[in-house]
């Protein structure tokens, strides 16, 4: 153990097996632990059979908390701070004591671990190569439809946080400013009632409506076809537009050719061989 070190350590998003053998043994060497709910944190810590003091570290005293913590890392006692679950600074408290820390000179060390947006999206068979992550929409409707149109050309999956209560409205705008997107609503992940929801923004919808969304949902948003072409081949592109039928040859061509930035007529000639290539299956 180094003294005068602040750990940024990992912790379970529900399933108390993730935590790692390294999380659990620095939780037990550390002078202290700073928790976001230190009511929450003693349950984890009583499981794994863990005694050290406590001292909160949340959104509204992360000021006066933040100084006391920096206090006892200069006297050289080393700090875990921990969230509620997942990894800190990640949509939680701690990025301003980790930035104070790095000015105050006290090495800061990082311990891998669960991250609920990161677990979704392994599990999404949505686009890895780039994604952005949002962290959580505003909760009134005109932030929130500026702040979701601002991300309309971004590259890539978008991964969001949302409370269950404000779920449909949000998938509602979703679709109001981004389009109707493939979107995945997974919520309890590790937990007992695991869900992953799949479908269009309206499928999904109509699926969530029809009862009361429970636990903590991580939301993501397929690209758009904007910016599809980044990523998919013209030919990708087409087999998807044409694949149910509904769309005629011409159609289909003159979308391609918008996504995929290639002209009409190449559109056009690549939609015919697939189409004369379907036809003859």
């Amino acid at each position: 153990m180094t003294a005068a070190t602040l750990y940024i350590i990992a912790t379970p998003i529900g399933n108390l097996e993730d935590i790692t053998y390294r999380a659990v043994r620095i939780l037990g060497e550390v002078d202290l632990i700073a928790a976001e709910d230190t009511r929450h944190s003693l349950k984890l810590l009583n499981h794994f059979g863990i005694s050290k003091p406590l001292t909160s570290y949340f959104d509204h005293n992360q000021q006066l908390k933040g100084e006391r913590i920096l206090h006892a890392l200069r006297q050289g006692k080393s700090v875990a701070l921990i969230s509620d679950a997942g990894t800190p600074c990640i949509s939680d408290p701690g990025y301003q004591l980790v930035r104070d820390a790095v000015a105050a000179g006290i090495a800061v060390v990082p311990l891998p671990g669960a991250c609920a947006a990161i677990t979704a999206l392994s599990a999404s068979g949505l686009p890895t190569d780039a994604f952005t992550f949002a962290g959580f929409p505003p909760s009134r409707q005109g932030k929130r439809r500026t702040f979701l149109s601002g991300m309309s050309t971004l590259p890539g999956t978008l991964i969001l946080y949302e409370a269950p209560h404000r779920l449909v409205d949000t998938l509602s705008d979703i679709r109001e400013m981004l389009g109707e997107r493939q979107v995945i609503v997974a919520r309890e992940l590790t937990k007992i009632f695991e869900e992953c929801i799949r479908g269009t923004v309206s499928e999904v919808i109509a699926a969530v409506s029809q009862g009361t969304v429970r636990g903590e949902v991580v939301l993501l948003i397929a690209p758009g076809a904007a910016v599809l072409h980044v990523s998919e081949p013209l030919e990708i592109v087409l087999e998807r537009l044409m694949s149910d039928g509904t769309l005629s040859v011409k159609d289909a061509a003159k979308q391609a050719a918008v996504i995929s930035g290639v002209s009409r007529s190449e559109a056009y000639s690549e939609a015919l061989r697939l189409k004369i290539r379907t036809d003859g299956a």
